[in-house]
């Protein structure tokens, strides 16, 4: 178990924290404003009067589909960092496709402050199972590992046996990935017959169900989980206690009403807006598009930042089933591949402790392989083809449905 923190950022005082806020903000609102993506956005703010969450909520919130606009026009990335391209160590992609930056200095993502609350370090070997292509998650959690003294094994996802028989040779004893897929791992060990020693588990980019936390744990496997998206690193991170997401000491985040940028009131269900720190790609009040809300009082762990409920779902139909986004134009692509699709609807569910996608398709004839090939193709997914009568799905307005339980 983790008994001591990461720095002193974690424990500082509610005044503390407001205080070094109402210093780093102005200075991040003018870089802002000195990059071409945020011209017209911040135009007239003197960042002197920005100097905490309350004042950010007069700023405009700036959504995904707004930076996508921003690349189309200066790639890769929209004006909106204050480097050129050739001043970061990565350029990434993610579906969309959007362009990420990511640097190669001391933990440029900040996930080492979640890695060291799941209690890695330097006696861990980490096989760290997210991807390495062209997605940042991989580079990210590297990053994490480097930040606390881990060695890495960079694995990747897919070839499970090749997965078990490195981490027996290697002693890998902490994973980080999906939550899904160190079952995965854990099952086909299970089936060779070989012992593995992970004890720890970083998990993201999917929510982790009670019912397989509560497997980890009775294999012997501490399992936490971060909220990190791609643009922004790590926002919130749980520690030992399980109480909740604590706010990661270098983002500011608020919750308002989705598609307003209004904060809602405590405790209420809400967007998660995020404001960065990072110098080198100030966003402002970014919309991430999840719902969450705040949780009063500190943790019991005795790191003293605001917390989050976690996950709670999309503020749109966007829904990430196996770590992947699904968005509702990808749904409209499908649609339009086929003369013979009249409408799609893509259902998320669980099999087991494993996320799984049934596409629902109405069509009047055509063949149903090659609508299969389109879903893959199209929602970056593999999942269940049910080809149904025109008019037999409802008439709710919904493409992407939910029905994971999250409780």
């Amino acid at each position: 178990m983790t008994t001591t923190h990461f720095d002193a950022l974690e424990t500082r005082s509610a005044d503390e924290r407001a205080a070094d806020f109402a210093l780093q903000l102005p200075q991040q609102i003018a870089r802002a404003q000195g990059v071409a993506g945020f011209k017209g956005i911040l135009n007239g703010v003197d960042p002197k009067t920005i100097t905490s969450a309350e004042a950010l909520a007069g700023l405009p919130v700036l959504r995904k589909s707004e930076l996508s606009r921003a690349q189309a026009e200066h790639s890769p990335f929209g004006g909106f960092t204050t480097k050129p391209a050739t001043g970061f160590a990565h350029i990434f992609q993610s579906p969309g496709p959007i362009y990420e930056p990511g640097g190669a200095e001391h933990d440029w993502w900040r996930m080492g402050r979640f890695l060291h609350a799941v209690g890695i370090g330097t006696d861990d070997i980490v096989q760290n199972c997210f991807g390495y292509h062209l997605t940042p998650a991989g580079m990210i959690f590297e990053s994490g590992a480097r930040a606390v003294g881990a060695a890495v094994l960079p694995a990747g996802t897919g070839q499970t046996e090749l997965q078990v028989t490195a981490a027996r040779d290697v002693g890998c004893t902490a994973y980080a990935g999906t939550p899904d897929y160190l079952k995965v791992i854990l099952d086909k060990a299970d089936e060779m017959g070989v012992r593995l020693s992970i004890a720890k588990a970083a998990v993201g980019g999917g929510a982790l169900f009670p019912s397989l936390r509560q497997e980890y744990a009775d294999r012997g496997i501490t399992c936490l989980q971060s909220y990190a998206t791609a643009d922004l690193g790590n926002i919130a991170y749980e520690s030992l206690a399980m109480e909740g997401m604590i706010i990661d000491e270098h983002v500011i985040v608020e919750i308002v009403t989705p598609g307003t940028g209004v904060p809602v009131s405590p405790g209420e269900v809400g967007e998660v807006v995020v404001t960065s720190l990072n110098p080198d790609y100030p966003l402002i009040r970014f919309a991430t598009g999840d719902l969450s809300a705040v949780m009063p009082g500190q943790s019991p762990c005795g790191r003293t930042n605001m917390r989050i409920k976690g996950w709670m779902g999309r503020a749109d139909q966007t829904t990430k089933i196996k770590g992947m986004f699904v968005r509702p134009e990808q749904v409209a692509q499908l649609v339009e591949k086929h003369r013979e699709i009249v409408k799609a609807r893509v259902i998320a569910t669980r099999q087991g402790e494993m996320d799984a996608m049934t596409v629902q398709i109405e069509a009047d004839g055509g063949d149903d392989n090659q609508f299969a090939k389109s879903v893959i193709e199209v929602l970056k997914l593999k999942g269940a083809v049910e080809v149904v009568a025109p008019g037999s799905l409802p008439k709710d307005g919904l493409v992407i449905e939910d029905q994971r339980s999250y409780d």
